[in-house]
C-alpha cells in the first residue's frame, strides 16, 4: 500500500459559471454551510493525517492569503498562466509536489471524508458509477485498471466509471507527471488541456491507472447558482438573480 504524504489543490480559477457571486471572490472560497469548498478540503485532509498541503492560485491569488497564515502547513503556489492557459498551468508550476501525492479540485464540496484517507493500492482517480447518460468524464476500467477515456461521457457500460477531480499517484507515478508536464507545458499547443490530458490522453502507456469507487453524493461539483441554492439555501436570492 501507498500512502499520500502531500496534497496539491487546484484553485486558480474564478468559477464564472458561478458569476455574479464570483466577480469579488474566488469560487473555492464562497462561504458554504458555515465553511467554504477550500477549508472543508482542508480540515479534511488535516483530519486524514495528510499535513502538506499545496494551493495553486491564480484569480484573486491575494484572498487565499489568511489561510496560509492562520495554518503553516498550507502553502500557496501562484500561477501566472491561469488567464491565458487551462490547468496544465497549475499542474506545471505545482510538478515538484506530485510524488505520493493526492490531487483535488478546490471547488468540490467533499462530503465523505473516506474520500481523502491516504492509503492506496496503487495510482487511481475517483470514480462513481454511473446510472445513466453522462456529460462527464468516463473511463473505461475493465477488471479494476483504466484502459481509456471518453471527454464527452455517453451511454455507460459495464465498465465505465464516471471520473471525478480527485486523484492519488505513487512516488514513481509522480516522477513521470512531473517529467512529462515539463516537456508538454513547453507545446504551446498543450497549454489548452487539462492536465488528466497528460495520463489519460498523451501519455496513457506510461502508467497503470486505477479506479477509487466513490458512492453519488460523497463528493459535490456545484457549477452554478441554482445548484448552490439547492445545497445551501442561503443563496436563493443569487440563483434567482443569474436565471
Amino acid at each position: 500500500m501507498h500512502k499520500a504524504k502531500r496534497a496539491v489543490i487546484m484553485a486558480a480559477g474564478r468559477g464564472s459559471r458561478l458569476d455574479p457571486l464570483t466577480r469579488t471572490v474566488p469560487k473555492p472560497l464562497l462561504p458554504v454551510r458555515g465553511s467554504t469548498f477550500l477549508e472543508r478540503a482542508i480540515a479534511v485532509l488535516h483530519e486524514s493525517g495528510i499535513e502538506e498541503i499545496h494551493i495553486v492560485v491564480g484569480y484573486l491569488a491575494m484572498a487565499f492569503a489568511p489561510i496560509a497564515a492562520r495554518d503553516r502547513r498550507v502553502h500557496l503556489i501562484e500561477n501566472p498562466y491561469h488567464g491565458s492557459c487551462n490547468n496544465i498551468s497549475s499542474l506545471y508550476v505545482a510538478r515538484a509536489h506530485l510524488e505520493d501525492a493526492v490531487i483535488l479540485d478546490g471547488d468540490q464540496w467533499i462530503a465523505n471524508p473516506m474520500i481523502l484517507a491516504p492509503q492506496f493500492e496503487h495510482s487511481c482517480y475517483c470514480c462513481t458509477k454511473p446510472q445513466r447518460e453522462t456529460r462527464e468524464w468516463l473511463l473505461t476500467a475493465p477488471h479494476g485498471r483504466v484502459v481509456s477515456c471518453s471527454r464527452t461521457g455517453g451511454v455507460p457500460g459495464a465498465a465505465d466509471w464516471q471520473l471525478w477531480s480527485v486523484s492519488f499517484w505513487t512516488a514513481k507515478d509522480g516522477q513521470k507527471l512531473r517529467r512529462f508536464v515539463e516537456e508538454d507545458f513547453a507545446k504551446e499547443a498543450n497549454r489548452d488541456l487539462y492536465w488528466d490530458d497528460i495520463a489519460l490522453f498523451l501519455h496513457p502507456d506510461a502508467f497503470s491507472l486505477g479506479i477509487r469507487p466513490v458512492k453519488e453524493g460523497d463528493l459535490m461539483e456545484i457549477d452554478t447558482c441554482a445548484e448552490l441554492a439547492a445545497f445551501d439555501p442561503a443563496y436563493q436570492t443569487a440563483a434567482g438573480e443569474q436565471r
